[in-house]
This record gives C-alpha cells, sequence and structure tokens, in this order.
C-alpha cells in the first residue's frame, strides 16, 4: 500500500543513496507529445533539504527534461530497490533548469564530480513524496558502471561537445526550447 509523505525524510535520503539507479519522468502539456521516461546513473543525485533535490545531467542525444521543465515544470523521479527489501520511492516536484554560468550553478555544482560531459543540472523542488511495496522489481546484482559516456566526451573534447549540444539539444522531440536554446 503506497504512503503518502510532504518531505523527504531520513529514511527516504538513505534509501535514494544506496540506489544505483533512478529514473525521470516528464511530459509536455500537449497530450499529444511525447512522455519522457529517463533512466540516470553515475552518482548522480542529491538530496539537497528535505524538500529540494538535484541531478547531475550529461549531454546525451535529446534533451527531453530540459524543454518540459521550460514549459510546464512538471518532473517525477523514482528509485526501485534492485537488492535487499523490496521498495519504491517516487518524488513529485517542480523542476528546472541551471545551466553552466548561473548563478546556481556554482553552488550546485559543488555537490559533484562534474565530468566532461556535464550539460546541465536539474534541480526540483518537492512537494510530495510517496513509497510502495516494489514486490514486482526483480533483484539484480550491480555489476559497475559503464564509461562508454566519459569514453565518447573524451574523443569528442570540448569543442565537439558543444557542438553535438548545439545540433542536438536544443529542442525536444515535439519541438519544444529548451533551457540550453533558450539561454542562446
Amino acid at each position: 500500500m503506497a504512503r503518502f509523505f510532504n518531505t523527504i525524510n531520513d529514511q527516504h535520503t538513505a534509501f535514494i543513496g544506496k540506489q544505483k539507479m533512478f529514473f525521470v519522468a516528464t511530459a509536455p502539456i500537449s497530450k499529444e507529445g511525447h512522455v519522457n521516461l529517463s533512466p540516470k546513473g553515475l552518482d548522480s543525485f542529491q538530496v539537497l533539504s528535505p524538500n529540494k533535490v538535484a541531478y547531475l545531467d550529461i549531454v546525451g542525444s535529446g534533451n527531453e527534461t530540459s524543454a518540459h521543465l521550460l514549459e510546464n515544470g512538471r518532473i517525477t523521479f523514482m528509485f526501485c530497490a534492485f537488492e535487499g527489501a523490496p521498495n519504491i520511492l517516487r518524488l513529485y516536484g517542480r523542476g528546472y533548469t541551471v545551466l553552466p554560468g548561473d548563478k546556481e550553478w556554482d553552488e550546485l555544482s559543488s555537490y559533484f564530480n562534474l565530468p566532461l560531459a556535464v550539460r546541465q543540472i536539474i534541480v526540483a523542488d518537492i512537494y510530495e513524496v510517496s513509497t510502495s511495496c516494489g514486490f514486482g522489481v526483480p533483484i539484480y546484482d550491480y555489476v559497475g558502471e559503464r564509461d562508454h559516456a566519459r569514453k565518447w566526451a573524451e574523443n569528442k573534447g570540448p569543442a565537439g561537445l558543444e557542438t553535438y549540444k548545439q545540433e542536438k539539444n536544443l529542442q525536444s522531440l515535439d519541438g519544444l526550447p529548451t533551457a540550453l536554446a533558450v539561454k542562446k
């Protein structure tokens, strides 16, 4: 049975800290638009306070989260226990994108090890937390992190990454602008 909370408590924070992967969901306002659900890893998530979280976002083939947040701010995070006791934790919030050079960048980036491929930090103010059983989530063994993103970024280099972001990360699949496009 699901339980609901107004804040992220110490037990939630401890659970989040043990997870090697989480999921981010956003959607545009348009009912015809693409709902985005992305897996994330690389020790990139931080609980900043009982009602604020952030994750470090690296350059990728799309930038749906930033576009959806710019349009409507809605975001949901989900953490699943793939080992130990079954559990699912969801964080519901209103988010925004922080880019290098923004006034919050220096403070927020200090929470992370910044890889070459860093694109932005996604921040969310959390208004509701829910937990549920997770009985249907299979058990997996964590083997390690993939090094593909690091190698890809090193191969591109800083200038190549900037070019890639300009080519691939300025709008969503539905043509919505991202924070990168607005800042441009």
